[in-house]
């Protein structure tokens, strides 16, 4: 395999590359830490040849015989520019300085210079820094990677205090989650309040809302690229925090006589604490923790290994009556080899893993599972010349999803042991693409992505009459679980079913001028992971299964065209974007399905449709004291499911109806402001249209209770979400050359104390007999004070 493809790239490279050309390659650091900057521009002044830096700081140019000035930019940073005779290949790395040396100084600007941005043709992705998030108010003061990324057109959340977030009207499940590669299956602390990212150790984060990369597959609606600190090569640094209710330590230092570095970093809370203090929460318990840990070695000029971990844990414990754990741990072994002036390459070794355990001890019930995958994968990116750049490289990924098995706590529970089968599958992908300019105006990025899953046996499967696992009732009106036929088990090295897919990528960026482009993108996805969930937020509870025999993997096409504008010298920017999206063989669930303690979830489903489209706006202002943003999506996501096979019209008639996650109207004001030396100003104003819900409509009573009836699926809405919060950062520090260096954030949530329905219940008064509307509502207004250091 690896042979074909560098065969590919040399068939290329002998068509298109000039004679008497030479490159440039290296990396681009910052010069205090030694940290490689991903997305910093590299270009010849004078021309159109450019280059972005990849995920680890490198880059490759390539130009004719001359003498050019090499400008390096990236945003924060001093521009910084040096004279180089092009007479060779040449290797130069480049170490630039940060504009500010305070601590996390405010920057919200565009991801890169304009001069590649407007160029290049990608489109529909945002990137932010970590300086950026942590100016933005968070919930009881804890910056939150998540919560950022919702104040961006086309992305919401799924409700107040959810760490979950739906992109361009698709489901939580939809969308790919990486911290360093590794997934992320469940990004949410104290059950959606705060993200697993702790934000003193992330560098970067990417999110790709369509024109998603060849290179990565798995999901159909986005991808959130985030990666970890390598750790300050320089010298020893200790960065942290003191919350209300979290703590956080980072620690970081070079090794190996300065050609390696590592990072730990450590973030605990204690609320459960502070719970001891009051009587009746003494014997409640709610905590969290993460760990992060990086290293990485330089064994010479051409090669480099990483070694990085993460590990993070829920403990819920209310009155011994929920005991709920659950967590994330990953690890990933990195080498980076540098074959020659074009050719970079990185191969990855992955270990991925999400467990839960809940006991109901009224019920007597204890249950445990977990979801754990295995990837190996190799990449390549080779530098043809100044036209033309070749990502391409395979990956493998063994899934073993155990729902794992339900246990009665004691031999009076009315709850039976159950033993949930596990589930194995094999996810393979093989992909190339292009980055290719085509003229002085026009840039393309095309490519194609191979996937291929193999359910894999070592389970039984049970057997339906007409292979219908889910039958329509006709005199009842319902769906219903098909006729069993018996069980089939099976072997490990058996293949339950296959199913391949190719997905074309296609970007176009044209030039109008300086200034301006406009761009569009087609996106083809597959998605063979499905998470079953009758709640529209990651819980803790929700059960992943893989397509098979009874469940079609999701498929899913999105069209985009947008037009960017930078205006006054690059002090404002603008987006404008449009996309299309289908989904074909989206899960849908029967009425009164249960998803919960079963082996046959193929009984509780029916297979059907979504689509979404939208317009999204983002307003920028990039430089001066004031600095932020004006965000607003208007949208549409709906879904269709027909009866089929199964009989019967289908949900709803078979009409189109409003998915959970449907947001008509979501607009969101940033704005960031620097008073004077020691005080920084920032704030956020959020709107959304409210989610959609099913009330009932109706009552009937039946042998003396009342029966409510419902409206159709996702009729009604929840009241409109919307919220201010407010933060002052103050700096105390005069003298700048002081290693250690603090700060004090004091932080308004939800200003005004809006009361934003989380849910609305319906139940029965005892008294008077009448039906009663109850709204649930999670945060009024929440203060906070922070003190963060740096040393």
């Amino acid at each position: 395999m690896k042979n074909i493809l560098l065969g590919i790239c040399l068939l290329f490279s002998t068509l298109l590359i000039a004679q008497n050309s030479y490159s440039i390659r290296g990396t681009v650091k910052d010069s205090e830490n030694g940290e490689t900057l991903f997305g910093a521009t590299v270009f010849l002044k004078g021309t159109t040849n450019g280059a972005v830096t990849n995920e680890y700081g490198f880059f490759s140019l390539t130009a004719k015989e001359a003498t050019y000035t090499v400008v390096i930019s990236y945003l924060g940073y001093k521009e910084i520019s040096k004279e180089v005779l092009l007479n060779k290949d040449t290797v130069i790395n480049f170490e630039i300085e940060e504009l500010s040396e305070s601590l996390d100084e405010i920057v919200i600007t565009a991801e890169e210079t304009e001069r590649i941005s407007i160029k290049k043709p990608q489109m529909s992705v945002s990137k932010l820094n970590a300086s950026t998030i942590k100016q933005i108010p968070a919930v009881l003061g804890e910056v939150d990677v998540i919560k950022s990324i919702q104040l961006l057109p086309g992305v919401t959340n799924n409700g107040e205090g959810s760490a979950g977030f739906n992109v361009r009207g698709g489901a939580v499940d939809q969308n790919l989650v990486l911290l360093d590669e590794a997934i992320i299956y469940n990004t949410s602390h104290f059950f959606g309040f705060f993200s697993v990212f702790n934000n003193d150790a992330i560098k970067n984060v990417k999110l790709y809302k369509g024109d998603i990369p060849a290179k990565f597959g798995g999901r159909v609606s986005s991808v959130l690229d985030v990666h970890q600190k390598d750790g300050n090569s320089k010298k020893f640094a200790l960065t942290g925090g003191v919350g209300l209710i979290s703590s956080r330590l980072t620690a970081e230092a070079p090794l190996f006589k300065d050609k390696g570095s590592f990072l730990v970093a450590g973030r605990s809370s204690y609320a459960h604490l502070l719970m001891k203090g009051i009587k009746e929460l003494k014997d409640d318990k709610l905590s969290f923790y993460d760990l992060n840990l990086k290293t990485n070695y330089k064994i010479n000029e051409n090669n480099r290994v990483y070694l990085s971990g993460y590990f993070g844990r829920d403990i819920f414990n209310i009155s011994k009556i929920i005991e709920n754990s659950y967590g994330n741990a990953s690890g990933n072994l990195r080498w980076n080899h540098v074959f020659n002036d074009k050719l970079f390459s990185n191969l990855s070794l992955i270990y991925s893993k999400y467990d839960y355990q809940i006991v109901l001890n009224f019920i007597e019930l204890d249950w445990i599972a977990d979801i754990k995958n295995y990837n190996l994968k190799y990449d390549f990116g080779y530098y043809v010349n100044d036209k033309l750049k070749l990502d391409f490289g395979a990956s493998g990924i063994l899934y073993n999803l155990n729902p794992g098995e339900v246990k009665p706590t004691s031999n009076d529970s009315p709850i039976n042991y159950l033993k949930l089968e596990q589930k194995r599958a094999f996810e393979s992908g093989l992909y190339i693409s292009a980055e290719h300019q085509l003229t002085d105006k026009l840039t393309a990025q095309y490519g194609l992505r191979y996937s291929r899953f193999n359910r894999l046996g070592g389970q039984n499967m049970t057997n339906y009459v007409n292979n219908q696992p889910v039958v329509y009732n006709s005199e009842l009106g319902i769906y219903e679980e098909g006729e069993e036929l018996g069980e089939a088990f099976f072997e490990k090295n058996e293949s339950i079913k296959t199913f391949d897919n190719f997905e074309p990528r296609l970007g176009l960026s044209y030039q109008l001028n300086t200034s301006s482009s406009i761009k569009a993108s087609y996106t083809k996805s597959s998605q063979y992971l499905h998470l079953l969930s009758n709640t529209s937020s990651v819980t803790p509870l929700d059960v992943w299964t893989p397509s098979g025999k009874y469940i079609k993997p999701q498929l899913s096409n999105q069209y985009a065209l947008g037009y960017y504008k930078n205006f006054k010298n690059k002090a404002y920017s603008m987006e404008l974007e449009t996309y299309f999206k289908t989904v074909d063989n989206r899960i849908d669930y029967i009425d009164g399905s249960n998803l919960i303690g079963t082996n046959t979830i193929e009984t509780e489903i029916l297979n059907g449709e979504a689509r979404a489209y939208g317009l999204e706006f983002l307003l920028r202002k990039n430089t001066g004291k004031f600095t932020g943003w004006f965000a607003y999506t208007l949208s549409k996501s709906e879904q269709r499911t027909l009866g089929g096979n199964a009989g019967g019209l289908g949900i709803n008639d078979g009409n189109w109806y409003n998915t959970a996650h449907d947001r008509t109207h979501d607009f969101s004001i940033t704005g960031a402001y620097k008073l004077n030396e020691k005080w920084n100003l920032s704030a956020n104003l959020v709107y959304q249209t409210g989610r959609p819900v099913t009330y009932p409509n109706g009552q009937y009573e039946y042998e003396g209770l009342s029966i409510a009836s419902y409206s159709d699926r996702n009729e009604s809405r929840l009241p409109a979400y919307h919220r201010l919060d407010f933060s002052a950062t103050y700096n105390p520090t005069k003298n700048k050359d002081r290693r250690w260096q603090g700060e004090w954030v004091f932080g308004v949530y939800n200003a005004y104390a809006r009361k934003n329905a989380a849910s609305i219940t319906f139940t029965q008064n005892n008294d008077t007999g009448q039906n009663e509307a109850s709204r649930l509502s999670i945060f009024g207004i929440i203060p906070s004070i922070t003190y963060n250091f740096k040393f």
